[in-house]
């Protein structure tokens, strides 16, 4: 299993010179001179020469372009340095970020210095938070089968001087280790993570963090009448697929009378379609199609690691989707767990199937709120690409909290209609409902209402469809092209802006 160990130096001063040139790598951001000449900070020792290289006789403007340069000192100091506003937008700051640290990842640092000049004091623990986020991110490295492995990372520290006020930057540390272990997961080959692989993954996982762990396997399942689910697993020549339920229990000395939180994930270990199946151009790839519940595994962790005051429940439905002789097929009828019937349009829609079932029992322990995290639907690319992921709730009055929380973090999400007229592209001749439309006209709204019949008790539900589960050259602070997007933004969404009924 992934490692994580970053730690933070922190230091009340701005570096002298002499400590400059002790360091081999440095980050530094300077506000715009308008910004900059409003607030008293100590400068960066070589800040003359980088603003004169960065602007030469104009005025130093801001912008999203980094710099690098190497100091004149005897051990020639690696510079990444950028000029931004103060209110320069989260996402925007993460990706800066991201660029900077990449300059001395490059270089394979164990450690980077850093210096936010000309600031405020909330503005310079925002900034220095985003370089904490992506170093963080930086420093683990994904899975890897080469014969001959490439040089493991080595970065796994920040000195941050001149800080107004310290910060411990626990929750950044925490959400960065479980998106590390979301993407470990996500990049995983199919043939190295099957529903027994990460099941096992799991239970290490719930040992060492003190979850209790509840395995619903196919007998128990089939004892449950979970159709729906069933109905996707029935391919698999190996009977191992199930839906894990995991729980946080907080310390007592934290424990407040709460309803729990309630976290599902699509954990489809390989799509290829079924009796639908892929052409290659879209199978490929399809390892990751398990993202989801990497992302509510990735959450979990995080909120493990802060001892949160409320009890968590994560729900994971693990699976493949297979091609085979008793795999299913359209026009067969199922029935899910709450008796609901449904009629098999395209069998490429499996991860709305065994999030049915797994969304009737997380809705039925009545939680204070159920998020939901899945590489659902091509359509959800189609209307919003691979840089923003699609959002749906059964509570519209919290639309623009949703938004307000992707604006925060930097994990961008843009909200889908769910009107019931959207119903009639359901309607089955021979069932209660039909599992998709086959036209596929808006395929993520009509997914996102197929699920909401499944979700039970009135418990408020975000439908999150991970459209940027997968990004080239990485999003926001994530350097990957795989993203375990959610985790930060479901942090913003709890903690922040306290979307908890």
């Amino acid at each position: 299993m992934i490692k994580f160990d970053f730690k933070i130096r922190q230091k009340p001063l701005a570096p002298t010179t002499t400590q400059v040139d002790k360091l081999k790598n440095w980050i530094v951001l300077f506000a715009e001179p308008a910004a900059a000449a409003r607030r008293q900070s100590e400068p960066f020792p070589y800040q003359p020469l980088l603003t004169v290289r960065l602007s030469g006789s104009a005025p130093l403007r801001a912008g999203s372009e980094v710099y690098v340069t190497d100091l004149p000192n005897s051990i020639g100091s690696r510079v990444a340095y950028a000029c931004i506003k103060p209110d320069i937008k989260s996402f925007e700051l993460l990706t800066l970020a991201r660029k900077l640290v990449a300059v001395h990842k490059k270089l394979h640092a164990s450690s980077i210095a850093v210096q936010v000049s000309g600031f405020g004091a909330t503005e310079q623990h925002r900034i220095c938070e985003a370089i904490v986020a992506a170093a963080a991110s930086a420093s683990v490295d994904m899975p890897s089968f080469k014969s001959k492995p490439a040089k493991a990372s080595t970065l796994n520290q920040l000195e941050i001087y001149g800080l107004v006020q310290k910060d411990s930057y626990r929750r950044t540390l925490a959400e960065a280790e479980g998106n590390a272990l979301c993407r470990w997961l996500s990049v995983m080959p199919s043939n190295k993570l099957t529903p027994t692989d990460y099941l096992a993954h799991i239970k290490t996982l719930s040992r060492e963090n003190g979850w209790k762990l509840d395995f619903l396997d196919v007998k128990a399942l089939q004892r449950k009448k979970a159709g729906a689910f069933l109905a996707v697993a029935q391919g698999s020549p190996v009977a191992d697929a199930g839906i894990v339920h995991l729980r946080y229990t907080p310390p007592a000395k934290k424990s407040a009378k709460q309803k729990a939180l309630a976290l599902v994930g699509k954990g489809i270990c390989y799509d290829t379609g079924g009796t639908n199946l892929k052409p290659a151009k879209f199978m490929f790839g399809m390892h990751e199609d398990m993202q989801g519940s990497a992302v509510a595994l990735g959450v979990l962790l995080t909120l493990t690691r802060l001892q949160v005051n409320f009890p968590v429940d994560c729900w994971l439905a693990l699976a493949m989707n297979h091609i085979g002789p008793l795999a299913y097929k359209p026009n067969d009828v199922v029935t899910a767990s709450d008796g609901t019937t449904i009629e098999i349009v395209h069998t490429d829609a499996e991860g709305r199937m065994v999030l049915a079932d797994t969304l009737v029992m997380a809705s039925n322990q009545k939680p204070s709120l159920l998020i939901d995290y899945a590489t659902l639907t091509g359509a959800c690319v189609y209307s919003v690409g691979t840089s923003y992921s699609g959002v749906f709730t059964n509570r519209p009055d919290s639309i623009a909290t949703l938004i307000k929380a992707g604006v925060e973090s930097g994990e961008r999400v843009w909200p889908f209609p769910l009107d019931e007229d959207y119903d009639d592209g359901l309607k089955s001749e021979i069932a209660d409902v039909k599992q998709c439309a086959m036209e596929g006209n808006a395929d993520h709204i009509l997914a996102a209402r197929f699920l909401q019949r499944f979700v039970k008790q009135d418990t408020p539900w975000v439908h999150i469809d991970l459209s940027s589960s997968r990004n080239k050259g990485g999003l926001a602070h994530i350097p990957t092209d795989t993203i375990g997007f959610g985790i930060r933004y479901t942090l913003n969404l709890l903690m922040d802006n306290r979307i908890d009924t």
